[in-house]
């Protein structure tokens, strides 16, 4: 059973979106983006342990507004394309280190998965053991390496997995991330980037609260899911 003491929630919010512009705090139905992960967020922990890392002021002071105390503003360094997550969750566990409190678990929620709930976090935290390094959230995917997924090799195209397949119902299933959560080890975490994780347990999720929003494409899809009431807030 996971200590949400012990667990800190990171909210990462860059101000320089370009697939969609000021995204994180562009209204989807009746709320901000970043509204709908600090709500989930409040359900599992509390406030105290919800860092909403940002260099924005105007993500500041959408987060507050919301309960959530942003108790600084991310270095450029960490704001620029380039910046990586990892480098991102490093800096706050630093900082709440600096001031005295340590964290053993690290809860990744991008705030460009609004159709993720708090019933999908409680779910993947019943999977987390402190013996993994991380417990993330997945989608089956559609293009599978074993049928529909090639390589280029020699100038021809070969399946990207060979095997023996007769039937596609066969074929073994395969996931992608879908970016909604990661319950990450943070032993694990500063000793190794999390592309570099080994013992990773999967937590699957449908394909509607599987969205994440990355262009407009996605955005209009998403206010149709909705306005259509395909999905629920």
């Amino acid at each position: 059973m996971v200590n949400i003491q012990n667990m800190l929630v990171v909210i990462p919010a860059r101000a320089g979106s370009k697939g969609i512009p000021k995204k994180n705090i562009r209204t989807l139905g009746d709320y901000p983006l970043i509204a709908y992960s600090i709500e989930a967020a409040k359900a599992i922990v509390p406030t105290t342990n919800i860092c909403v890392s940002t260099d924005g002021i105007e993500i500041k002071a959408v987060a507050e507004k919301y309960g959530i105390k942003v108790p600084f503003l991310r270095p450029k360094e960490l704001s620029s394309d380039t910046a990586s997550t990892y480098e991102v969750l490093l800096h706050a566990l630093n900082y709440y280190e600096s001031k005295g409190k340590e964290y053993d678990i690290v809860l990744l929620l991008q705030p460009t998965s609004p159709f993720r709930k708090a019933i999908h976090i409680k779910e993947a935290l019943e999977l987390y053991k402190e013996t993994l390094d991380m417990v993330v959230s997945v989608k089956e995917t559609k293009a599978n390496p074993y049928y529909n997924v090639f390589e280029e090799v020699a100038g021809y195209l070969v399946k990207s997995k060979q095997g023996n397949f007769i039937r596609r119902q066969d074929i073994p299933k395969a996931y992608e991330y879908n970016g909604a959560l990661y319950i990450i080890n943070t032993k694990a975490l500063r000793e190794r980037p999390l592309s570099a994780f080994v013992k990773v347990k999967k937590y699957v999720m449908d394909e509607y609260s599987s969205i994440d929003l990355d262009d407009p494409m996605d955005w209009k899809i998403s206010e149709f899911l909705i306005k259509e009431g395909i999905v629920k807030l």
